[in-house]
């Protein structure tokens, strides 16, 4: 970034920056973004500032998803990319909001404030730190954006010469992604380790890693909470024992509803991690009437075991997540399945299976199997001329059961057609 596209930036923030944003959404609505440039080019705007705005109405358009207020805010491609969606942010920033000392709150490696907004709204006095200017601007305008009387420090440094004195909790997000690419699991700029040391200077630290993040690398007495909205998992934070809460592993899963919008439901599933298969304690046994597909945040983890003991359930395989019952529940940290065929997995006998059944749409889960998941698609699925409108949506899972590639045909639980489990909502 450089001192330019600062300048820019803060020409969109004037009354005529505000026009123009606002000329260039509505161009990129109609599909008239080339001809509606070139008019404000040919009126004697700067280029360059037509096309700041033009990105950040595009930003803003793809940003909607994430954020309530995205047509408001300002972003950069790789600050959005690398954000945490608020919903998220939310959830997590209500840790630092039990602690008892009122000092200040600090986001580290601060991007584009996604963090920061989400901390604003505890009310403490903030302390913004980033390298790059520019997000540094991006971070404490979005921050005002939600909370405009917010109390935001902006620093311009890297975040390991930072004096954090007074600070009562901090929250890093390091760069898991250099020159555009994606780093290894566990590899950050800060360093991991750096991260973690965080906690000798200041007792409650929250770290954002990826979801891949190895468990091994978690320091004894804190905790790892990995986040899933609806199905899709998001993020793992790491928080020091300051903020645990009395768990070692969480699996936590935002609910349906738009990811933007500021209140969610939220679940979570509490407990230690299964221990190693090869050491027993778990309850493996036949298919029951329903399988139950659990959310990657419970897989990852570590807390099948958990899940399956609140379900009543048990696995078919003690190396493969998917677990089974004789009853439907309604859980949100896993999807229930009633078997309709269980079979050893061949392509010719499932296809036999699915056109036999008359379906309408076809989903594949697949774990413990080789194979690419799109050729078998196509060797399964009936032609077009064979999908019955309205027939039933098939789910076909294949998996090992008896220690051998096998196949369940599923459809979805009806609503209604089940109990709710006991696991903890908030």
């Amino acid at each position: 970034m450089t001192g330019q596209d600062l300048a820019w930036l803060d020409e969109l923030l004037t009354p005529s920056g505000a026009e123009l944003l606002e000329r260039a959404a509505a161009a990129l609505a109609e599909g008239d973004e080339l001809r509606a440039g070139e008019r404000l080019r040919a009126a004697g705007v700067a280029p360059g500032l037509v096309a700041a705005a033009f990105t950040q109405a595009e930003l803003r358009r793809r940003a909607a998803s994430w954020f309530a207020r995205a047509d408001e805010m300002l972003f950069t491609r790789a600050g959005l990319e690398q954000s945490t969606a608020e919903a998220v942010a939310r959830h997590r920033s209500a840790r630092f909001a039990s602690l008892v000392d009122g000092g200040r709150l600090a986001d580290l490696c601060t991007g584009i404030g996604g963090d920061l907004l989400a901390l604003a709204g505890i009310g403490r006095p903030l302390l913004a730190v980033d390298r790059d200017p520019v997000h540094l601007r991006i971070a404490v305008h979005n921050c005002r954006v939600y909370v405009p009387d917010a109390q935001v420090e902006a620093c311009l440094a890297d975040v390991r010469e930072v004096d954090l004195a007074g600070v009562a909790g901090v929250f890093v997000d390091p760069a898991r992604r250099s020159d555009g690419r994606r780093l290894a699991a566990g590899v950050s700029e800060p360093p991991l380790a750096w991260c973690l040391e965080l906690a000798e200077r200041v007792p409650a630290v929250a770290v954002k890693a990826a979801p891949g993040l190895p468990t091994g690398l978690v320091p004894a007495g804190w905790e790892v909470e990995f986040v899933a909205v609806g199905r899709d998992l998001k993020e793992a934070v790491l928080c020091s024992p300051a903020l645990a809460a009395g768990t070692s592993r969480r699996a936590t899963v935002l609910l349906a509803g738009p990811p933007a919008a500021p209140e969610v439901n939220v679940a979570t599933l509490c407990g230690e991690p299964d221990p190693p298969a090869a050491d027993g304690g778990r309850v493996v046994g036949e298919p029951g009437a329903y399988l139950f597909d659990p959310s990657p945040a419970v897989t990852r983890a570590g807390l099948v075991g958990e899940l399956a003991r609140r379900l009543g359930a048990w696995q078919v395989d003690p190396l493969i997540a998917f677990l089974t019952a004789d009853r439907a529940v309604r859980t949100p940290f896993a999807r229930p399945l009633r078997i309709e065929a269980s079979l050893p997995f061949d392509t010719r006998r499932v296809a036999a299976v699915l056109r036999g059944m008359g379906i309408s749409a076809l989903d594949l889960r697949r774990r413990g199997l080789a194979g690419d998941v799109e050729t078998l698609r196509r060797r399964l699925l009936p032609a077009r001329r064979d999908l019955v409108p309205g027939g039933p949506a098939v789910t076909v899972v294949m998996t090992r059961y008896r220690d051998r590639p096998w196949a369940f045909v599923c459809v979805d639980v009806p609503d209604g057609a089940d109990e709710p489990d006991s696991a903890d909502q908030g």
